[in-house]
């Protein structure tokens, strides 16, 4: 059992760590090669898929992996997925033609969210996975989409100095590796794709509805810097809050690192022993705001200094910026776990009422 534990928490680790610090390297690529020009549309552009990820993931895996309704299968959150990766596509060209953006700007945006949105689908699929006791499987198709995307965009960039072209070339790993990996992993669980039932893929719409509502929201309030960026400043002003922004979303990272192996474990001792549910909430709570205390006190130290080397820009005067947005990382990355505990207890629509209240704030 302890053994089975570690697998699934080390791939998961491995997985998780090389999907998540892909946004990282892909930043600094595009920092070093393109400029700081380009480097901020990207940043906003990668933030921008990022939002419309969550409408494609809609309730999100946490949400399938504990749901008990036995009339709602696995098939129907396949079938939700598809509806759902289409609509985030559709709603994401429809915002760069609101936003008046330049064609370049638009593709740019427009091709990162059709990336995310196979990261959407992939997420429906990890869900089986993980019901099944396999989550080390889920870490090791996270590490090939993500070492074999990072490659070919810095390659691609590399020789070609075009984003856009990169950006192809990473969307097109996700939706092979999940037609070659991922599905064969499915088939193997015995899992056969039902016909198409609306009823039922509307329930999951929904019942989904205000999990997807409080994380979109979550996303929102996240990200809200930037998109004033977008809307007040310059492009280099993005690109410089994107870099000191990044250290945040490994707090996020480490979050989730020791979340996801507990996950099923959430959901059965809800069933045997709320006690040990809420024990073992505080106790991963705490888990994360010291690992997250323990990474602001090096960054605080090393932190301007470390992200110079990664990304050539000179990052002194952000310090004070650098350490509130760390420690914004912190309490976001505990009242994640909060969230999927309540998510788990389906109490969605007290979260919703709080996040709209937030976002009201991160808004003004």
């Amino acid at each position: 059992m302890i053994k089975k534990i570690s697998k699934d928490f080390i791939w998961n680790v491995i997985g998780s760590s090389f999907n998540a610090f892909n946004s990282l390297f892909f930043m600094m690529i595009v920092t070093r090669i393109n400029g700081m020009n380009d480097a901020g549309i990207f940043s906003f552009a990668f933030s921008t898929a990022c939002l419309f990820y969550i409408i494609g993931i809609y309730s999100g895996r946490t949400y399938q992996v504990t749901d008990d309704n036995e009339k709602i299968s696995d098939s129907d959150y396949i079938h939700s997925r598809f509806f759902s990766c289409s609509i985030m596509v559709i709603l994401s060209i429809v915002f760069c033609l609101l936003r008046q953006y330049n064609l370049y700007k638009s593709i740019v945006i427009v091709g990162l969210v059709i990336y995310k949105a196979f990261e959407s689908f992939s997420e429906a699929v990890y869900a089986i996975i993980q019901e099944q006791d396999q989550l080390y499987k889920v870490g090791i198709s996270m590490f090939i989409k993500a070492i074999i995307s990072l490659i070919l965009f810095l390659i691609t960039d590399y020789l070609f100095k075009n984003i856009i072209l990169s950006i192809l070339f990473i969307g097109v790993v996700n939706l092979l590796v999940i037609l070659i990996y991922d599905i064969k992993n499915i088939r193997k669980l015995n899992f056969k794709l039902e016909k198409l039932n609306f009823k039922k893929v509307w329930m999951i719409f929904k019942f989904g509805f205000f999990a997807f509502a409080f994380s979109i929201l979550t996303q929102y309030v996240i990200n809200a810097p930037k998109y004033s960026i977008d809307t007040l400043l310059s492009n280099s002003d993005q690109t410089i809050f994107g870099i000191i922004f990044m250290p945040a979303t490994i707090i996020i990272l480490l979050g989730q690192f020791i979340l996801q192996p507990f996950l099923l474990r959430l959901k059965m001792s809800l069933k045997e022993n709320k006690k040990d549910f809420l024990k073992l909430t505080i106790l991963l709570s705490i888990a994360i705001a010291i690992v997250g205390t323990i990474f602001l006190i090096f960054m605080y130290f090393f932190g301007t200094s470390l992200l110079k080397i990664l990304y050539n820009v000179e990052l002194n005067m952000y310090l004070n910026a650098l350490v509130i947005i760390i420690i914004g990382g912190i309490f976001y990355g505990v009242s994640l776990l909060l969230s999927t505990s309540l998510t788990t207890l389906r109490s969605t629509f007290s979260q919703l009422l709080v996040f709209i209240i937030v976002t009201m704030f991160s808004y003004f």
